[in-house]
């Protein structure tokens, strides 16, 4: 007769298991595992138990997830004792080990569900609940559909709780320092509740547990609940008045919005950027690799027909906002396997949208699509792949509407759009361009066969230099907020005929999704040109005039227009300005070592005419801060002035992290700067 155990508690080996399973980050107070890995428990039996003997003692164990936990789903899994584990499902093997204890392997299925798991030991009739855990998907698992071969990259897809974003404009790209967090005390808790928040959960909570073995699932899932546009998901999008939030530019870092979120619902507000980051730090909480992607001129295609159509008077003011090309967007890539398409060709990075732009199956999500897919122009593989690839590969068409009612156009561009598609390096703290993954270079063969198959016509017409008016526009160098500059635009008749013209030069703020800001400057000059003769228009701009206009990226979109009056032609030509932000200085004063006090002085110098008033300096480092980011107040600081605070900081834990800063003021905003810190023991 089998002999029954009698267990007076179960160790389930924190420390062992979460180092083995690389969750120690998330601390030791609970079991954190990876699937398709095994970990151990050790059963301590009471006094008087019989000792375990393989041949004369069984048990079974069982694991539930889900409030409805049910084997057909794979939510409830019962499994016995093997001579030893099978990583291809839930196994179990069991071994006496010193003082009446029993050490039990178990191993979990590649393919289970994720989430918070119940694990129980089952002997004739009698059950014992052992404890609870998390199951996370596993990188290092080759089972796993997320499984990545290369350690570096899983050190900083999964691991990494810093990186870089990208911002600005493709000739001047900028980059923002951002703490995912995704480690830090309660976020994976706010991630596995962000699931259950979800309108699948509630609708069908034994479907969805079910379907959270799949990444792609999860993935589609995070992009429409990191918007709160259709359910209470984690943040509002807004991209005009702030009144009542926070500025998307302010945010340091995931931790605090998520933490928001998990006390008082959707969090004001965020920006593409900000979209983009929360969801990575959800992803790589979960243990899908992450990385946060970047396209500047990101076309928006509202019509789906891969044409980006723009109207304007002929005073070159637009007049049709419906299509539009953002100075930049952001989105993530995770890396998975893709099961569900054919043929078996598109695993690895898959780019999905948590922006909220347009619906997708009826809800405010995008994606996942693969990469590749968008590359080779296959726009029907799943999900969403229309609106990826015009982001990326759009024409632009510009049209005039005269006042006779005809609408004529007037240029036309092929490859403006999608260009330094910009990701974090591995390992070091600079910019890759990651453009060849979703495009061929442009005119090549391969461009064209892509373009065909995606029946987007004429984009690879080669256009020499035409008789006619030709415009540039060109910027100046050093132009950093607070100062004056001039730009201007050069006309250059190309003809063999004299041109009469009229001819603008004007300044307005912008916003990085291309939204409209006020004028900033003007001015005009008609005449005529010889054959050959160039003509200069200049512009100066005050920062008295665009210094009240312009937002906190601080973008000024520079517009020439001529009207060609003897053919009734039109040119335009653009430049978008970023404005050099002045440099905040951090310097670290004494060692970094756990429990000991670590000073940060910082400074800025104030380079705009007037003073600033409301300055604060806001620092956020993993282990470094706690659980919020500390502010500092300060008093006015007069132009050409510095601000400066010193901070005394304690780090919390061992290894490498970052220390993020940030200025804010009532006239200069959201100027960054980090440093790497190493603590030591």
């Amino acid at each position: 007769m089998t002999q029954v155990l009698d267990v007076e508690r179960c160790d389930l080996e924190i420390k062992s298991n979460v180092h083995s399973h690389h969750t120690a980050q998330s601390g030791e107070e609970r079991l954190i595992v990876r699937r398709g890995q095994a970990f151990s428990v050790t059963l301590h039996l009471k006094p008087g138990s019989p000792e375990f003997n393989t041949r004369e003692t069984g048990f079974t164990l069982s694991v539930e997830t889900g409030p409805l936990p049910r084997k057909e789903s794979d939510t409830a899994v019962s499994f016995g004792l093997k001579d030893s584990t099978d990583d291809k499902e839930w196994s179990a093997s069991a071994s006496k080990s010193p003082g009446n204890t029993v050490s039990v392997s178990i191993c979990s299925s590649p393919d289970a569900p994720i989430g918070l798991y119940s694990l129980s030991l089952h002997q004739q009739g009698h059950s014992t609940v052992l404890g609870t855990f998390v199951l996370l998907f596993n990188a290092w698992c080759r089972r796993d559909a997320v499984y990545l071969r290369s350690e570096s990259k899983r050190q900083e897809y999964v691991l990494s709780q810093h990186g870089l974003l990208y911002r600005g404009a493709a000739t001047r790209i900028q980059e923002k320092p951002w703490n995912f967090s995704q480690f830090e005390p309660g976020i994976l808790d706010i991630c596995l509740k962000l699931l259950d928040e979800g309108p699948n959960f509630v609708h069908n909570a034994d479907q969805d547990c079910s379907d959270r073995r799949s990444p792609v699932y999860i993935t589609r899932v995070l992009s429409a609940m990191i918007n709160s546009n259709d359910e209470q998901g984690v943040v509002v999008g807004e991209w005009n008045a702030f009144p009542d939030g926070t500025h998307p530019s302010t945010w340091m870092g995931s931790g605090d919005i998520l933490r928001q979120w998990a006390e008082s619902g959707p969090v004001r507000y965020g920006q593409c950027w900000v979209f983009a980051a929360v969801d990575c730090t959800v992803s790589r909480a979960l243990g899908i690799p992450c990385r946060v992607v970047t396209n500047f001129s990101s076309a928006h295609d509202t019509d789906a027909n891969l044409v980006i159509e723009k109207l304007y008077d002929e005073d070159g003011e637009r007049i049709s906002d419906d299509d539009s090309v953002w100075n930049f967007h952001v989105w993530v890539e995770s890396w998975m396997a893709r099961p569900d398409l054919e043929p078996a060709e598109y695993d690895g990075w898959q780019a999905s949208d948590a922006t909220p732009q347009e619906t997708s199956e009826g809800v405010f999500c995008c994606g996942p699509v693969p990469v590749k897919a968008i590359k080779e122009g296959e726009l029907t593989k799943k999900f969403d792949a229309p609106f990826v690839f015009a982001e990326v590969n759009a024409d632009v068409v510009n049209y005039v509407t005269l006042s006779t009612g005809d609408i004529v156009k007037f240029s036309e561009s092929t490859d403006s759009v999608g260009q330094h598609i910009s990701t974090k390096a591995v390992g070091q703290d600079e910019r890759r361009d990651i453009t060849h993954h979703y495009k061929y270079p442009e005119g090549s063969e391969e461009e064209r066969r892509v373009f065909e198959k995606a029946q987007h016509r004429n984009k690879l017409q080669k256009k020499g230099q035409e008789p006619g008016l030709r415009l540039k526009v060109k910027l100046a160098k050093n132009m950093i907020v607070g100062s004056d500059f001039e730009v201007y635009a050069v006309l250059t008749n190309n003809s063999m005929l004299a041109k009469s013209y009229g001819f603008m030069l004007f300044a307005r703020a912008v916003r990085y999704n291309s939204t409209r800001g006020e004028s900033c400057g003007f001015s005009s000059d008609p005449g005529s040109l010889a054959p050959g003769e160039e003509a200069l228009l200049f512009l100066r701009l005050n920062y008295s005039d665009y210094g009240k206009v312009i937002g906190p990226d601080r973008m000024i979109q520079v517009t020439a227009f001529v009207n060609d009056k003897d053919n009734r032609e039109y040119l335009k030509a653009e430049k978008l300005i970023v404005l050099d932000e002045p440099r905040l200085d951090m310097e670290l004063k004494g060692e970094a070592r756990v429990g000991q006090a670590l000073t940060a002085d910082l400074s800025l110098l104030n380079p705009l005419p007037e003073t600033l008033q409301d300055c604060s300096f806001t620092l956020e480092g993993v282990g470094l801060t706690q659980e919020k980011p500390v502010t500092v107040k300060l008093g006015p600081v007069a132009p050409q002035q510095e601000a400066r605070a010193s901070v005394q900081l304690f780090p919390r834990a061992p290894g490498s992290t970052v220390l993020l800063v940030d200025f804010h003021s009532d006239k200069l905003k959201n100027v960054k700067n980090f440093i790497t810190v190493d603590v030591k023991e």
